[in-house]
């Protein structure tokens, strides 16, 4: 007997897919056109390298997140017509696919549920002029309004959103390019020389790139379901994957990098970029970035909901997607999440190893879906155990040396999975494949 989340799911047909460019590109650039992406992408990164150095990572990064994170989701998404949580029914079992990549997924866009929510408020705050720390109360009554109105929006009227997300896309990128403009550059950016290492810079900002992405590259079987063929596959990866974030998070980095070069003492953060430029035209910024975080906002919320709702069909899709969002919101207006790399790092940890599994599992079975696998894939949950543990280094308390070289652990941890699961799976670890009824 097959769980019902595999035996009701009905793969999206033919005539219901589209060109790349209505769907995977704007969709995927939308992710890394948000602020949340490029806020903190210079803290920790430009502290220890040139600006060089930093796009050169972000340049791999991105490559990284293309050909390891996406090509394979994507492929059995569009090769199935099955979104990722039956996808996943065959890296890590009928059963066990429950929990991964299925609830992990609800879990995981909480936390990014917040960081829209916290990051919403601080700006709309910013705008006018208004105390814009995390646990006071003008915070909190800004997190609760904001959290609250585009949760129920992302609960029951989605698809509202979704005709105007695509428009929305053009106030960041616009933004980026003024912002950009608007920063002068007096001399090429150095890192204060006591404290450069470019080896930090350049495996740090692979890791925050990586792990903001993580979760994104698993869903392209998500995305995969509305492609027609392996070239709308490829182009969408291409435009809205790779070249995306070297645009977004180039002119960040870039503009972060001016400001600093003019004023030493400020700190790595896009949000003081922004403040530094003052007067009508900040404003009008802070608002218009808050305004294209509403996207991110309902999406994550919807996410989690078709992931609660699918995988623990019992409770209502409204009461789990409002539920999640209590929690996302307490997580915000608390100042949890604000720490944007720290929870990079996280979500890096947790999917870099589902994703190494699932595309490892992918090229043994010949580059097509096996079909969802009896009870639980103990080579895929071992995998993800390995990975994870990988991913997780630099938050143990390790020698300096050792935690140097552990960045990128969201790198190391999808190789981990990789390796782990193409080991199990040899060994005859993989339980068999149960027959999905052809619909």
């Amino acid at each position: 007997m097959l769980p019902d989340y595999i035996s009701k799911a009905v793969p999206n047909p033919p005539e219901k897919r589209a060109p790349w460019y209505a769907n995977t590109a704007p969709a995927y650039a939308g992710i890394f056109l948000w602020v949340a992406f490029y806020r903190s992408l210079g803290d920790g990164t430009l502290n220890y390298g040139s600006l060089g150095v930093c796009l050169a990572g972000l340049v791999i990064a991105s490559v990284l997140c293309y050909l390891l994170y996406y090509k394979s989701p994507a492929m059995l998404g569009m090769k199935t017509g099955y979104p990722l949580y039956v996808v996943g029914s065959s890296t890590f079992g009928t059963t066990g696919g429950y929990l991964m990549p299925g609830l992990l997924m609800g879990v995981l866009q909480i936390g990014w549920y917040a960081v829209a929510t916290s990051i919403a408020s601080e700006f709309v705050l910013k705008a006018i002029g208004a105390d814009s720390t995390p646990l006071t109360a003008p915070f909190i009554v800004t997190g609760i309004i904001w959290g609250g109105v585009f949760a129920w929006v992302g609960a029951k009227g989605i698809q509202y959103v979704a005709k105007v997300a695509t428009f929305l896309n053009f106030i960041p990128l616009l933004m980026l390019i003024v912002v950009f403009f608007q920063v002068p550059s007096h001399a090429p950016y150095q890192a204060p020389a006591a404290q450069a290492d470019p080896w930090v810079a350049f495996t740090a900002i692979i890791a925050a790139v990586i792990g903001f992405f993580a979760t994104a590259g698993a869903a392209g079987a998500d995305f995969g379901i509305n492609a027609r063929h392996e070239r709308d596959v490829r182009w969408g990866g291409l435009v809205g994957v790779m070249l995306a974030p070297i645009v977004a998070g180039g002119l960040a980095l870039a503009a972060v990098a001016n400001a600093n070069g003019s004023n030493p003492k400020l700190p790595f953060d896009y949000a003081n970029v922004l403040q530094g430029i003052g007067g009508p035209i900040a404003t009008s910024m802070f608002f218009l970035f808050a305004i294209a975080s509403i996207p991110a906002t309902c999406f994550c919320i919807f996410i989690a909901g078709n992931s609660f709702s699918t995988m623990i069909p019992r409770v209502p899709r409204v009461s789990s997607s409002m539920a999640a969002a209590a929690v996302g919101i307490a997580l915000a207006v608390t100042g949890v999440a604000a720490h944007l790399i720290s929870f990079f790092n996280i979500v890096g940890a947790s999917f870099g190893p589902i994703c190494g599994a699932i595309a490892a599992d992918y090229l043994l079975s010949g580059r097509r879906w096996a079909g969802p696998r009896e009870g639980i894939n103990w080579a895929g949950y071992i995998a993800w155990a390995v990975g994870f543990v990988v991913g997780i280094l630099p938050f143990l308390p390790l020698p300096a040396d050792v935690k140097r070289y552990a960045q990128p652990a969201a790198l190391y941890s999808f190789i981990a999975g990789f390796a782990v699961y193409a080991a199990l799976a040899k060994a005859g670890l993989e339980p068999k494949v149960v027959k999905i009824p052809a619909r």
